[in-house]
C-alpha cells in the first residue's frame, strides 16, 4: 500500500513535468522560464519532507499518508484552471510539491516493519514508487491527448482512491516508538548528527539526478535531439523505468555488501557516462546506452544510500532523518533542471552541465568509499532521548 501511494503521489508529483513544453509554448515561456515551472514543485515536495517525515514519528503513516494523498486532489484539480497563466501555473506548482512529502512517510513506515537484515531490499520496493515519475512521462501526455485537462482527472480520481483505501488498509508497528519532543527539537536532534548530511549529500547526487532527469529530460531530448514531446516523454519514462528497477537491486545488494560500497560503484559508473554524455553522442546508440547506464546507476544508488540510513539511524529518528536526507535529494533535483536551462540560454549546449554532473558524482564516490564505509551507528543503537512512550507493546 505504501508503494502504490507513493506511486501516485509522484505521478501527481511529476504531473506538469511531462507537459512543459505544451505549456511553454502555450505561455511563449523561455527556456528559464520553463525550467522554473518544472522545478518549483521539486523544491516544495524535497522541503516539506522535512516536517512530513518528523511529523509521521509522531502521527504514524496510517494518518499522515492518506491525509497527504487528499491534499494533494486540490492542486491537481487547480492545474485545470490555471494553465493560461504562467504567474498562477508557479503557484498551484508550489501546492503540488505536497504530493513529493510521501517518501518521508513512507520510509519510517516501511523501516518500522522489516528486521534490519532485510531493510535495504523492503525499502528498494518502496522506492519503486518513484516509477510514479515513469508512469506521468508516458502517460500524461498520451491522456492528453483525448482532453487537455483528462490528466488531472484521472490522477485526482486514483488518488481520492487511494486516501480512501489507505486509511482502512494502512496500519502502523503497533509497537513503534513514539517520540514526545516537540518538532523543532527532534528536527534538531537529526540535524546534529553528522552522518544526517554526508547521508544527505549522496542522497543529493543519486536520488537527485533521478528527478533532475525526470523533469528536465523531456525538455532536454526535444530541444537537443528534436524529438516531439511525445516521444521524449516515452525516452524519459524509459530512463525512469531503470531507475525504479535498480532501486531495490540496490538495496538488496546492500544487504549483503556494505552500502558505501554500492554507492561508491554506482557513483562511479554515473560519473563515467556523465562524460561520454558531454560530448553529444547520437541518440541512437549512443546517447540512449548513456543515459540507460546513469540510469542505473542512480537507480542502485537511492537505493544504497536509504539502506545506509537504516543501518546508522536511531529507530525513533528515521522519519525525522529521512526528511532531512530526501529533502536534500529532492534539493539536488531542484537546481539541476534551472542550471542546464541556464546553460543552454546562454551557450546552446548542455555538454557543461553533464560535466559539472560528472564532477559530483565522482566526489560522491570518493567520499562514500573513504569515508562512509567507516561509520558506525551512533552511542546508544535504537534508542533516543526524546522518545518517552510506546504505542503498544507485542508480547
Amino acid at each position: 500500500m505504501a508503494t502504490i501511494g507513493f506511486t501516485l503521489t509522484f505521478w501527481a508529483w511529476n504531473l506538469i513535468a511531462p507537459l512543459a513544453s505544451w505549456y511553454g509554448d502555450r505561455l511563449s515561456l523561455s527556456s528559464f522560464q520553463q525550467s522554473l515551472l518544472v522545478a518549483v514543485p521539486v523544491l516544495v515536495g524535497s522541503l516539506g519532507r522535512i516536517p512530513a517525515g518528523a511529523l509521521t514519528d509522531r502521527y504514524g503513516a496510517r494518518l499522515m499518508f492518506p491525509l497527504v494523498s487528499a491534499l494533494t486532489i486540490v492542486p491537481v484539480l487547480l492545474l485545470t484552471v490555471v494553465k493560461d497563466s504562467y504567474g498562477l501555473m508557479l503557484a498551484v506548482g508550489f501546492l503540488l510539491g505536497l504530493g513529493g512529502t510521501t517518501f518521508a512517510i513512507g520510509i519510517p513506515l516501511v523501516n518500522s516493519w522489516f528486521p534490519p537484515a532485510k531493510r535495504g531490499f523492503a525499502l528498494g520496493v518502496f522506492g519503486m514508487g518513484m516509477g510514479g515519475v515513469a508512469l506521468s512521462g508516458y502517460f500524461t501526455p498520451r491522456i492528453a491527448k483525448h482532453g487537455e485537462n483528462l490528466p488531472f482527472f484521472v490522477v485526482a480520481l486514483a488518488l481520492a482512491a487511494f486516501s480512501v483505501l489507505g486509511a482502512l488498509l494502512l496500519s502502523d508497528r503497533p509497537d513503534r516508538p513514539v517520540p514526545s519532543a516537540s518538532l523543532g527539537h527532534r528536527l534538531g536532534q537529526a540535524g546534529r548528527l553528522r552522518v544526517t548530511w554526508e547521508l544527505a549529500a549522496l542522497y543529493a547526487i543519486g536520488f537527485g539526478g533521478i528527478v533532475a532527469f525526470g523533469v528536465y529530460l523531456p525538455t532536454y531530448l526535444k530541444t537537443w535531439y528534436e524529438l516531439d514531446p511525445t516521444d521524449a516523454g516515452t525516452k524519459a519514462a524509459g530512463f525512469a523505468l531503470v531507475t525504479v528497477v535498480f532501486r531495490p537491486f540496490g538495496g538488496w545488494v546492500s544487504d549483503r555488501v556494505h552500502p558505501a560500497l554500492v554507492t561508491a560503484v554506482a557513483l562511479g559508473v554515473v560519473a563515467l557516462l556523465a562524460i561520454v554524455q558531454a560530448f553529444d553522442p547520437p541518440l541512437n546508440p549512443g546517447g540512449t546506452i548513456a543515459l540507460l547506464i546513469m540510469a542505473a546507476g542512480l537507480g542502485t544508488t537511492s537505493g544504497a544510500v536509504f539502506a545506509l540510513v537504516s543501518k546508522v539511524t536511531p529507530q525513533p529518528q528515521v522519519g525525522s532523518v529521512t526528511g532531512i536526507v530526501g529533502a536534500m535529494g529532492g534539493l539536488g533535483g531542484f537546481v539541476p533542471p534551472l542550471v542546464m536551462g541556464a546553460i543552454y540560454s546562454a551557450k546552446s549546449s548542455y555538454s557543461i552541465g553533464f560535466m559539472l554532473l560528472s564532477d559530483l558524482a565522482l566526489a560522491g564516490c570518493v567520499y562514500a568509499y573513504g569515508r562512509m564505509r567507516n561509520v558506525r551507528p551512533p552511542e546508544g543503537g535504537d534508542a533516543a532521548p526524546d522518545v518517552s512512550k510506546v504505542a503498544a507493546r507485542r508480547p
